[in-house]
């Protein structure tokens, strides 16, 4: 009796064996069949491009890699991200998504030059983000920015600018100080300089006739906001902003100085003093010296 219920014991576990084993075998079965649909079925037919306007269309699918007939789940998003922005500078993100069955939509934001950067090997145009997007040729484009205190190592197109360790302080200021400005629509208004050569302040040209000085580490949001507040407040009162606005001395707190910063290469010439008039004697001859009166002939 015991014999019999060990060997029935026996038969229960082996076919209790075989159970999992063949659900594990029907998965293996379904998925292989799901996988191979897919490669099968979901293959790339068109590729769509919005947001886009520096770039054509045409442009942005080449730099991205992706061929008519890939297979759409195969597809490796970073890598297409990857290839997009290091091939086309002013593309700053990309964001691929899938639309079943056949569909790669890539929705595109731009980038803007925000300054002009000089280094060993020229100029380059940097983005807000501090991204290199452009190599100037030999003539300056108006209306960006010079930066001045910060020099690029091994900069490349596409890539981000790199600086030696004891600037990468001024060079975190820079990218605060341009996103800030841009978040406000402000950026247009800083169109000659930004001078990051102090170690503690970076000074910048806002309009025709101010400079104003930041710290080269604060709350950009703020102190930019800070100064789209003052210049309002000049605006509506009818008043001329000009000097140097001296926004270093902690929160809520600003000093209108009547002398203009400018950096040195930006100061006017100072004219060369007139020499000093010559005015040595003339030596007289013996002939026309007269002997003091009362003198011995």
């Amino acid at each position: 009796m015991a014999a019999r219920k060990n060997r029935n014991r026996q038969r229960r576990r082996r076919r209790g064996r075989f159970g999992v084993l063949y659900k594990l075998l029907s998965f293996l079965l379904i998925f292989s069949a799901l996988v191979a649909g897919c490669v099968v079925f979901f293959r790339v037919d068109q590729v769509t491009v919005t947001g886009s306007d520096r770039y054509t269309a045409q442009e942005i699918i080449a730099a991205s890699g992706v061929e008519q007939g890939d297979n759409l789940f195969l597809i490796n998003k970073p890598q297409v991200v990857r290839a997009i922005t290091r091939k086309l500078p002013y593309i700053e993100a990309v964001t691929p998504v899938k639309a079943l069955p056949d569909t790669l939509e890539l929705h595109i934001i731009e980038s803007r030059a925000a300054a002009v950067l000089e280094g060993e090997e020229g100029r380059w145009l940097l983005n807000a983000s501090g991204k290199l997007v452009e190599k100037e040729g030999a003539e300056r484009k108006e209306g960006l920015p010079l930066v001045t205190g910060l020099h690029p190592v091994t900069p490349n197109l596409g890539g981000r600018l790199t600086v030696e360790l004891e600037e990468q302080v001024r060079l975190e200021g820079l990218k605060g100080l341009l996103a800030a400005l841009e978040a406000r629509g402000m950026e247009e208004n800083v169109k000659t300089f930004i001078d990051l050569t102090s170690a503690n302040a970076i000074y910048f040209d806002y309009g025709e006739e101010l400079t104003v000085v930041v710290p080269t580490s604060g709350n950009f949001d703020r102190l930019i906001f800070s100064l789209q507040r003052v210049v309002e407040t000049f605006q509506n009162n009818g008043e001329r902003l000009t000097g140097t606005l001296d926004m270093t001395y902690g929160d809520k707190q600003a000093r209108l100085l009547t002398e203009r910063w400018l950096p040195e290469y930006l100061r006017p010439a100072q004219p060369e003093p007139d020499p000093l008039p010559d005015h040595s004697p003339e030596v007289p001859s013996e002939e026309e010296i007269v002997p003091p009166s009362g003198s011995e002939g």
